[in-house]
């Protein structure tokens, strides 16, 4: 099933310099996709990690895609808008996909890493949430205006399972729920108008900015993360599944959802670019790999196939009383 054309689509990937938006990118344009991708970097810049968007382009049009690099900072509203004119005035107000991914805090919370929220600099809160929350819905407003009038679309917030419990540090969290939110709420107004918005969580992934932060670091906060990303997805998965959901004929049920870049592997049947789908964070032995030695010997007799039901999951968000 991963061999479906996307020829004819219009994507907008934010954030695809690197990691995942640059893995969403080159699939989506392999697929023959036109495909536009923003970032900060035309160029690679000295000392930089990972690429840049001449780089990303090469790559997709290496793969016969089509790739519109960008330059835009996501921190200034006057790039998105622009961005989105460009898009307006080229593509005749065609566009198929946005996919919400630009970040610019995984290097402040790498830095500050096992450091209380009021021991952190005041200045965490938006290097983590005005490009990673705030120009998602931005992003998100300037697509729907362009999707509404033609009663067809996808918008897409990468997201993490940050967004149900405690992971990296307190503006990290707050921002990925807000992010499953914004699809939730969304999603509900664009109903009407069959327009799909959702939450898209991907596993771990080792990306370029992760394999420096976590496996160029000795600390020993640093080495207890380590092993979530030992076994990871790589940095295409979470495309190969965006360009199913762009196929899927039933996508308006699950509109307002947070999707799992695993369990759409599984109901697509995609394979990971090493012929395998990826691991899947619910699977319970994988969970009793990291409870006490008087625990952990279970993951050994517990079948891969045991998995915790996403039900089970939501409750550990549950904020009730």
């Amino acid at each position: 099933m991963n061999s479906k054309s996307l020829a004819g689509y219009v994507c907008l990937v934010t954030g695809a310099t690197r990691g995942i938006g640059k893995g969403i990118a080159v699939q989506l344009g392999g697929k023959g996709a036109t495909v536009y991708i923003t970032g900060r970097n035309l160029d690679a810049s000295k000392g930089s990690v990972g690429g840049s968007l001449k780089d990303t382009a090469q790559i997709i049009e290496s793969r016969g895609g089509q790739c519109i690099p960008v330059q835009c900072d996501h921190s200034k509203d006057e790039d998105v808008q622009r961005l989105f004119e460009q898009i307006q005035r080229e593509q005749d107000g065609r566009l198929d996909l946005l996919v919400n991914n630009a970040y610019s805090g995984v290097g402040a919370i790498m830095k500050n890493s096992g450091i209380s929220f009021w021991e952190q600099p005041l200045t965490m809160w938006d290097d983590v949430n005005t490009v990673g929350l705030r120009n998602h819905y931005i992003c998100g407003v300037l697509a729907a205006k362009m999707m509404v009038p033609r009663k067809m679309g996808l918008i897409v917030n990468i997201s993490s399972a940050g967004g149900l419990t405690y992971l990296f540090n307190v503006p990290y969290g707050i921002g990925k729920e807000a992010c499953d939110r914004m699809a939730a709420d969304c999603a509900f107004e664009l109903r009407k108008h069959n327009v799909a918005f959702v939450s898209l969580w991907p596993g771990p992934v080792k990306t370029e900015m992760i394999t420096q932060a976590l496996f160029q670091d000795d600390r020993n906060e640093t080495k207890a993360r380590r092993a979530i990303f030992e076994t990871s997805e790589s940095a295409e998965f979470a495309g190969m599944c965006i360009a199913e959901l762009l196929h899927d004929p039933n996508i308006m049920k699950k509109s307002g959802k947070i999707l799992l870049t695993h369990s759409l592997g599984k109901e697509y049947s995609i394979k990971d670019l090493d012929g395998y789908t990826p691991l899947n964070i619910a699977q319970m032995n994988r969970i009793f790999q990291r409870l006490p030695f008087w625990l952990n010997w279970l993951a050994w007799i517990i079948p891969d196939s045991w998995s915790i039901p996403t039900w089970v999951l939501a409750m550990k968000g549950n904020k009730m009383y």
